[in-house]
């Protein structure tokens, strides 16, 4: 069953989430609009990706290597606030990106796809 295959990913893309979440409402209350978007569409993008995988979608690869690239994105802002809610953020991000092009790699080198490429 894909959600057992893909436990690993599927928890660090909640955890992510999770994260995100807390952050982005933190980050508008603070005034940090870049962050705040940023955080809102990571989580966004990783609760998608953890019903993709969960369910076993065709689309859950292409899912993930679209969430790992936004991922880095939000770790990259984040990590430039001191704050504890960004640091851990950040981190969140930076693990969930890894997660993510793990699952992806092996059924996008398959395809002939480079990881970051979505056909």
């Amino acid at each position: 069953m894909a959600h057992q295959e893909h436990k690993s990913c599927i928890g660090a893309c909640i955890q992510c989430a999770e994260e995100c979440e807390h952050c982005g409402n933190a980050c508008i209350v603070e005034n940090r609009p870049e962050c705040a978007r940023l955080c809102i569409d990571c989580a966004e993008i990783c609760w998608s990706s953890a019903a993709f995988m969960s369910r076993g979608s065709q689309f859950m690869e292409a899912m993930c290597v679209v969430c790992a690239d936004i991922c880095d994105a939000c770790a990259a802002e984040c990590a430039k606030h001191k704050n504890e809610h960004c640091q851990r953020c950040a981190e969140a991000c930076r693990e969930c990106a890894e997660e993510c092009r793990k699952m992806a790699m092996p059924s996008m080198k398959a395809r002939g796809a480079r990881v970051g490429q979505v056909r």
